[in-house]
């Protein structure tokens, strides 16, 4: 694949309007803000700090843009994409993979604005006729596809086509509610932005209500969460799903990797990011999706999810690894498994001197102990959740096995499979009952894992299963995980430096 080129260098336009991320904190009189992934502090020079408003920033020139884009790129702030000005040339052309699925297509294409310019890309389906009916009916183009090349493959087709500015990739088992796209393309109006995406909540059928359909609505794989996130390896949000997406043509015309059947989506969003590009999540519109609800569907889609683990190793090695851990919290986890009368206490040291240490960077700040131990905790909880899913999820047949041995995996195992699910089941509801949804829960594991040490077997590499250890001071959090302070980072910004706003 050709590569596509990175972005131009230009200002956010007068208008772009950015609020501080929920976990951005405003210290010493906001003078500095303390947030990110990696978390930093950084020092704004007074005329920076007149230019917010509470947690907002409206850009009205060019110190203005310049500290926005800091914020944007440093994860420490967010679009606020209902005061975003509408792009200036909105053109945009759905590009629609499918195989067979003609009453998907029907629904999909009835969801769309009229007018649409829609082509439909059918991958060998085995009743094309079907297929191009639904296509003719809606007064899409329809192409179609003489072997069967795989999503991937399929919207490269559609994507060489596309003559103008943006492509919206949609699959035919998505429904869109009005005004997604229009509002996803105010993102672009930050010329750095190559691909946007909703959040995709499960879509209200007669299947739906069955058990695993009400797991899915609250655990489902697609859905990214409830806050708006800048999509990077080590974000908030590492990876994003292309089941609807708004992206620049000029931005990705590499297209997909077509070797990949699975995964794709996630490289894709990578590539772009490695190229300087940002890739923005917009939970305030949504896109709903028609999840598998049969179980023997679902279990099999979630072990196809694992099994892009290893491609993904091989392309993004440093983004892809299962559990990102610093050498402090490394020590805190491996002391609580010993499960020995030393391990709380030694646990607890650890915890101290890394407040200790964590504070000295923040000794500018007011309470520079009560911020340190703040972030340890955060820490810890992150270090303490990774380890657990790779003893239920990602290493569960080498957990397996130590069952059989030993009474120390044996507890840990249980804490691990119960404290998830106590957590989810105290913090939100579920739709199930805690026996119901502990099953999900850990059936969904069960095939994920397997996915994974079957694509490390193909492969003949242990990639996708190696842990990370993180010696400096900052570092990633593995791509399938959501926001977890694995270490702390302090930046500060002096005159001259990038991150000096005067």
């Amino acid at each position: 694949m050709s590569a596509a080129p990175g972005p131009a260098a230009r200002p956010l336009p007068h208008g772009f309007t950015v609020t501080l991320d929920r976990h951005t904190l405003v210290l010493d009189d906001g003078h500095a803000l303390l947030g990110g992934s990696p978390t930093r502090l950084l020092r704004l020079a007074p005329r920076a700090r007149a230019l917010l408003t509470g947690r907002t920033l409206r850009v009205h020139d060019a110190a203005g843009a310049a500290l926005a884009d800091l914020l944007l790129e440093r994860g420490l702030a967010h679009p606020l994409v209902d005061a975003l000005p509408e792009h200036p040339d909105p053109r945009c052309t759905y590009v629609v993979p499918v195989r067979d699925r003609p009453q998907q297509l029907d629904r999909l294409l009835g969801s769309l604005e009229p007018g649409s310019e829609v082509i439909v890309v059918d991958d060998a389906s085995h009743d094309r006729a079907a297929v191009a009916t639904v296509a003719a009916r809606h007064g899409a183009r329809f192409v179609p596809l003489a072997v069967n090349v795989g999503p991937a493959g399929a919207r490269n087709a559609g994507l060489r086509l596309v003559r103008t500015p943006f492509v919206v990739f949609v699959d035919s088992d998505i429904v869109l509610a009005p005004g997604t796209v229009t509002t996803l393309l105010r993102h672009f109006t930050d010329e750095r932005v190559a691909i946007a995406v909703p959040r995709i909540t499960g879509l209200r059928t007669a299947r739906s209500s069955s058990w695993i359909g009400r797991y899915e609505e609250v655990r489902s794989s697609l859905d990214l969460g409830a806050h708006p996130a800048s999509v990077r390896p080590g974000s908030f949000v590492s990876w994003a799903s292309t089941a609807c997406t708004v992206a620049r043509v000029d931005a990705v015309a590499d297209g997909f990797d077509p070797r990949m059947r699975v995964g794709e989506d996630v490289d894709f969003g990578w590539r772009a990011v490695a190229r300087g590009w940002r890739l923005r999540y917009e939970p305030a519109v949504v896109a709903a999706h028609e999840h598998r609800v049969s179980f023997g569907d679902w279990f099999v889609r979630k072990a196809v999810y694992g099994s892009g683990a290893q491609p993904l190793a091989e392309r993004h090695p440093q983004a892809i690894a299962p559990a990102v851990l610093a050498p402090w919290s490394t020590v805190m986890v491996m002391a609580l498994l010993a499960q020995r009368r030393w391990s709380l206490p030694v646990a607890a040291g650890v915890c101290g001197v890394t407040t200790l240490r964590i504070a000295r960077k923040l000794e500018s700040t007011g309470h520079p102990v009560r911020l340190g131990a703040r972030l340890t905790a955060n820490g810890a909880v992150a270090a303490l959740s990774q380890t657990a899913a790779l003893v239920t999820r990602h290493w569960w047949p080498v957990t397996a096995l130590g069952c059989l041995v030993s009474t120390r995996v044996r507890r840990a195992a249980a804490v691990a499979a119960v404290a998830d699910v106590a957590l989810e089941h105290r913090t939100a509801p579920t739709g199930l009952d805690p026996v119901r949804y502990t099953l999900a829960r850990r059936l969904d594991d069960l095939a994920y894992g397997a996915g994974v040490w079957f694509s490390a077997a193909r492969g003949r590499s242990l990639a996708a299963l190696r842990p990370r250890l993180v010696l400096g001071t900052g570092g990633q959090k593995p791509a399938a995980s959501r926001r977890s302070v694995a270490s702390s980072r302090t930046e500060r910004s002096e005159p001259g430096s990038s991150s000096h706003i005067s």
